[in-house]
């Protein structure tokens, strides 16, 4: 199978859409991704990446901004492939590829809430080893985040866009 990444563009939108619903079989993520590129603040579009195969799109990658305390950081979610597509290395190359896009942008750390056993492959730690706090779940496994250089990792509590309650 060819497979390249590559930034989104306009016309990707109903595709991605598309492979966020029948990745994760809710509307949550696909309502959100929207609703981050709704928002200048949270938005950033050199850091949201789909997979293209030789049948289209068949991954997504999102990074968008959120802060820890006052410092800008990146929060990554979601990752999203399509089920027919999955275990088959589309989420790990969209991953390097994301994170390349990031470091490459000046970016200094990523959050996420994710699945324990999946993100640490990727040098992903537990938000707690920072003193990273969320403000309205448990601190357990689910956060991690990930420093992308030297710059000093800021201990404090996790402040989302409101669009993260939608």
């Amino acid at each position: 199978m060819s497979l390249i990444t590559r930034c989104e563009t306009p016309a990707d939108t109903a595709a991605i859409r598309e492979v966020n619903l029948l990745a994760f079989g809710k509307t949550y993520e696909p309502d959100l991704v929207e609703a981050i590129r709704s928002d200048p603040g949270a938005w950033l579009p050199h850091l949201s990446l789909v997979a293209v195969a030789d049948d289209g799109i068949i991954g997504h990658i999102l990074f968008s901004r959120v802060h820890i305390n006052s410092t800008p950081v990146l929060s990554l979610g979601p990752l999203a492939v399509l089920p027919n597509h999955q275990n088959q290395g589309i989420g790990g190359a969209l991953m390097q590829a994301g994170l390349t896009a990031a470091r490459t942008a000046g970016e200094h750390l990523v959050i996420l809430l994710g699945h324990p056993t999946y993100y640490p492959r990727f040098g992903f730690l537990p938000a707690t080893t920072f003193d990273i706090h969320h403000p309205h779940i448990d601190d357990g496994p689910h956060l991690m985040v990930l420093p992308l250089d030297d710059t000093p990792v800021p201990a404090g509590t996790i402040t989302y866009p409101p669009l993260w309650n939608t």
